[in-house]
This record gives C-alpha cells, structure tokens and sequence, in this order.
C-alpha cells in the first residue's frame, strides 16, 4: 500500500481533523446500524464463551489433582464422569466462542464491503461531475489513490478495528472481573506488569516511527527510479546510463536498507522484551499462587486458569494501541476520500434547457473574456462569427492557449465575461451533456480502451449497427488496414493500443469521430509522428469527416489549413490575428512570420 506509485496515504499517516473525518464515516455507517447491533452481539457472546473457558478448564485440572491425591490417600482417583462432563462444556463453549466469532466476522466483512462498494462508487460518479481544472491542477496518481488505496485503506482497517475494538474491551472486562474473583492480590500483581510493558512499547514505537517513515519515502523513492528506467529503458540504453541508473539504483536503495532493517530491528525487539516483562510476571504469579494454594486460599486449576488470563489480559491490551493506530489510518484515508466527494463540482443541468434538436453549428463568440485564474485574463474581448460547415484553423507556437479556445467552446472552462453562442444560444443555456453531444473531437493523443476495434469505433455511438461502424471506418479509410488484422473488427486492443501503430490508432479515432455524426467537430492535427503514406491517408479522412460540418482545426502544420475559411492566430494566450490565409499574409504580421519560418525550416 505504501511508496509505490501512488502519492496516496503513508502508513502512520494522521488525519488533519480526526473528529470531522471519524463522524463523517459514522454517519456513512448510520444506515448499516441494525447489522452493527447484531455483530456487537455475537462478538460480545463470542468473548464471554472464551473468556468463561479458563475457568471451566481450570475446574478440569483441579478435578484431576483431587483424583490424584485421592488416589494417594486409597480413594477412588480420579471422578472421570465429572470430568467427562467439564470436558464436554468447555467444548461446547468453545466451540459456541468460534461459531459466534464466525458469524459476527461475516456481518462485518458484509458492512465493510457494502461502505466500499457505495464509497468506490460515489467516488466513480463524482469523478465525471467534477470540473476540468480539478484535473488540471491535481495529479492523476493522487485521484487514483483516493480510489484504490484510500478505499482499501478504510475498508480493511475499518474491518478489522471494529472487531478487535469491540473484542478486546470485552476481553478486558470480563478477564478482569475472572481474575479478580479467583485472586485479588494475585490480580493486583499481574497488573504491575500493564505500566512497564506500556513503558518499553512507547519508547521502542517512539524510537522505531521515524525509521518507519524513512522506510516509506526510500521505498517510494527506489519503486520511482525502477519504474522510470523501465519505462525509458530504450532511452537509457541508447546514451549508455545503464551504470549511472544502476549506481543511482543503489544509492538509493542503501538508504532504504539502512532506514528498513533499523525500523524492522526495533520493532522486532518489541516482542522478546514484552515476553521477557510476561515471564517476570508469571514467575511472580506462580510463586504467590503457589503459596496461595498452600494456604487454601485458592486451587491448583485457579492458578492454571490465572494464568491463561494473564495471557488473555495482555493480549487484548495490545490489540487496542493497534486499534488506535488503525483508527488514525482509517480515520485519514475517510478525511481524504470525504474531501474529494465535497469537492465543488460542474453544474450539470439548467433549468429549462435549450435543445440540441435541429442546431446547424453556427457558432459565435461575443465580446469574450478569459483567465484560467480571475487576475490573470488571457483571452480579452475576442469576437468572431461562424457560419455552419465553415472550417475554422487555430494557430499560434507551441503554448500559446490554441487548447484553450476548444475548452471555453466545449464548457470544459466557464468564461469570465463575454457570450458564446451555438445558432444563437449561449451554451451556459445547455445542460452539459447535451452541449457536447454536438460535438466531435479527434486529438493527437490518441485514446483507445482495452477492448476490440469494433468496440472502440462504436463507442462514440453504442446503439450502432455492426453495418454502421464498417461503413464509418471505410469512410476513415481504416477499413482496409482493418480486414488484414488476425480478427478484422473483433480484435482485441491492448492496454497502451500498442498492437496497433500511432497513425492506425488516430485512424480508428476518426471513425469514431464520424460514426458519432456531430455538428461541430474539433481536430488535433496529429500528423507529425506518422509517416507520409499515412498522413495523407489522415488527411483524406479528416477531409471526409469534415465535410458539411462546422470544424475546428487546432494547426500543428500550417500548410495543412491554407482553406480554412478563418484562420485565429493565438499568442501568449491571446488571439492577435484573424483571417483567411491570404489576409493574413498579406498583413504581414504575426501569421506570416510563423507561416514563412516554418516553411523555410520544412524547405
């Protein structure tokens, strides 16, 4: 669970506010109380059936010493129905111990899950409600650790806490009440023991946490270095660092021997001392209980019993300073998920919302004012008007907010001031979901799901026929490339898409594209990491994707977009041009000495 690839919760890791996050979790659980009544139950009758059987095997010991003596003395020995019968109970009762345990273990591994599955799920929801600058400004380790580890986290302390918690109070009550009614001062003796051991731990815990913590962050360190030199390892080998990645390897991995086999020496030392601290213990005991019984203040088999209760007392003692730790565990993996869920979200839905039925995709954008922070605008009082089918070119250097625009059109960003307009109406009067619907998008990071290429192309579209993906990946021009594959459409595609090319898979996205059959499409020229060949066959798709469609072209290359009907020139955030191709040059300004750079460097 910890150091590896997620930024998630360390072990020993506190919440900020433990309160908070512990009553938010209980409310969470509030539903689940009927079934919590009925565990507290059966784990409190399963600790009273273990807690009574000492003293029931205790009473078979002592009827076996009597037999014996009475056996010395010309007695009858031993009474073995009697003894028949303490056998018969004490298994019965443990046995009703471990039916009741089995039973209340199965109710709250049942809550448990059930408070996993809702959190996980609410979690997965609430990722698609949240707003695109969450993302932006939040690493997708750190999401990903709210739903595995955090999730894990929880669900597994939680499960374990609450029985050991509810165990072990019970445990020490009722060994204690056993204890004391077989001796007080032999009680009061063993409990000398309880500050002591609590002495030692708290030192050794205290002496061994940093290095647990250091063992963490070099864990994290080391799983980061291992996992990078194997994702670059081609790069690695081709400008000869493997001695410099093996010698970085080990430096870091010295550091995490060294704070490593200090925590786990120091905790190891824990248990021999708590050992050595019982034994003082029991020796003691066994010499005021051997005088007792000379005494006859008490028998033999109550000092066999006290003894295991010494053990039984010592035992739940230290399952509670776990419990502690497992509730800090718990109570900052809640903090973190319940942090995430009261994350402000996108509004989704408006009241009576414009519909997208019979919409053309003339699109206009009013006056418009951005900034990604209120301080900071980027895009001031931008106007443009675009007639349906137009195709519109964004260009600019690398940076210079082409992305942007696209996000401000498609709502993933709200405008500061300003109206854009879709055959009249502001998309703030759409729902969301309806507003992208008009929409298409090809990018140049190209994405495609672990699943088969007839899956992949209808995702766009899930109520498509099988007829209806072919002709739209015909029309993409892929369906060639398709039909020479192992399986043609049911063929599965990895995880990373790497059984198929870059140009295949921007292929594939484009009949996605053009199955989806939008209005408004939006294009991430993505030909540059292709060979020739296939970029003209990217071209002509995209050409036929376009066709009848009003089309945003984020440019890479400008030879591409020579046709567009308008061409937005951004820089620094800014759009500081706009026309078609020939006004542009013509103006000499920014567009040119782009266009004229670029195609000096192409010749």
């Amino acid at each position: 669970m910890g150091g590896g690839g997620h930024p998630g919760m360390m072990p020993g890791e506190k919440a900020k506010d433990f309160k908070g996050s512990m009553k938010k979790l209980i409310k969470k659980l509030g539903r689940y109380k009927f079934g919590f009544l009925i565990m507290l139950i059966f784990s409190a009758g399963s600790t009273i059936f273990s807690v009574i059987g000492p003293t029931i095997s205790g009473d078979a010991v002592t009827e076996i010493a009597n037999g014996l003596m009475s056996k010395i003395n010309g007695g009858d020995g031993i009474n073995f129905n009697a003894l028949g019968k303490i056998i018969l109970l004490l298994v019965g009762l443990y046995a009703a111990s471990s039916l009741f345990s089995f039973i209340q273990g199965i109710i709250m591994t049942g809550i448990s899950q059930k408070v996993t599955y809702r959190l996980r799920d609410e979690l997965s929801k609430k990722i698609h409600r949240m707003p695109m600058n969450y993302f932006d400004t939040t690493s997708h380790g750190e999401v990903l650790s709210r739903v595995t580890n955090d999730i894990d986290t929880l669900g597994m302390s939680m499960n374990q806490s609450l029985n050991q918690l509810v165990t072990s109070i019970v445990s020490i009550i009722g060994v204690f009440i056993a204890m004391l009614l077989i001796s007080v001062p032999m009680t009061l003796l063993a409990l000398l023991m309880l500050p002591t051991s609590a002495l030692i731990v708290s030192l050794i815990v205290k002496k061994s946490q940093k290095y647990f913590k250091q063992q963490q962050e070099y864990l994290g360190h080391v799983n980061g270095q291992v996992e990078e030199v194997y994702g670059g390892h081609s790069i690695v080998k081709v400008f000869n660092k493997e001695a410099d990645s093996i010698n970085e390897f080990n430096e870091k991995n010295e550091k995490l021997y060294e704070s490593a086999w200090k925590s786990q020496f120091l905790s190891g030392l824990m248990m021999p001392i708590m050992t050595f601290v019982g034994n003082l213990g029991y020796v003691g005991v066994a010499i005021l209980g051997g005088y007792l019984a000379i005494k006859g203040s008490i028998t033999i088999g109550n000092i066999q019993s006290f003894f295991q209760y010494i053990r039984n007392f010592t035992q739940p003692i230290t399952q509670l300073s776990q419990v502690a730790n497992m509730f800090q565990s718990t109570a900052a993996a809640a903090e973190r998920i319940f942090e995430f869920l009261e994350e402000e979200e996108e509004v989704q839905t408006v009241e009576n919302p414009v519909s997208i039925e019979g919409l053309k995709g003339n699109v206009e954008f009013k006056n418009v004012h951005f900034g990604y922070r209120e301080d900071k605008i980027i895009i001031k009082n931008f106007s443009a008007k675009i007639e349906e089918g137009q195709k519109i070119a964004i260009v600019g250097p690398t940076g210079a907010g082409k992305t942007t625009m696209v996000k401000l059109l498609m709502r993933f960003y709200d405008i500061n001031s300003g109206e854009i307009l879709i055959d009249g109406h502001n998309i703030q009067d759409f729902n969301r979901s309806d507003l992208r619907k008009l929409f298409g998008m090809v990018l140049q990071d190209t994405w495609l799901f672990n699943g088969t290429i007839m899956d992949n192309i209808r995702y766009s579209k899930l109520d498509a026929t099988d007829e209806e993906v072919i002709n739209a990946a015909k029309a993409a021009h892929v369906h060639h490339f398709i039909k020479t594959l192992p399986d043609s459409y049911n063929m599965v595609l990895n995880e990373e898409s790497t059984n198929v090319s870059q140009g295949q898979k921007q292929l594939l996205t484009i009949a996605r594209a053009i199955l989806a059959d939008p209005k408004i499409l939006i294009l991430d020229e993505a030909t540059s990491s292709v060979d020739t060949r296939t970029e003209i066959l990217i071209q002509k798709a995209m050409d036929s994707l376009m066709k009848g469609r009003t089309s945003f072209i984020i440019a890479h290359r400008l030879s591409t977009i020579r046709d567009a009907d308008l061409i937005l020139v951004m820089n620094e955030g800014d759009i500081v041009e706009q026309g078609n191709h020939e006004e542009l040059l013509a103006k000499g300004g920014f567009y040119a000495n782009l266009y004229n750079s670029q195609f000096e460097r192409s010749a």
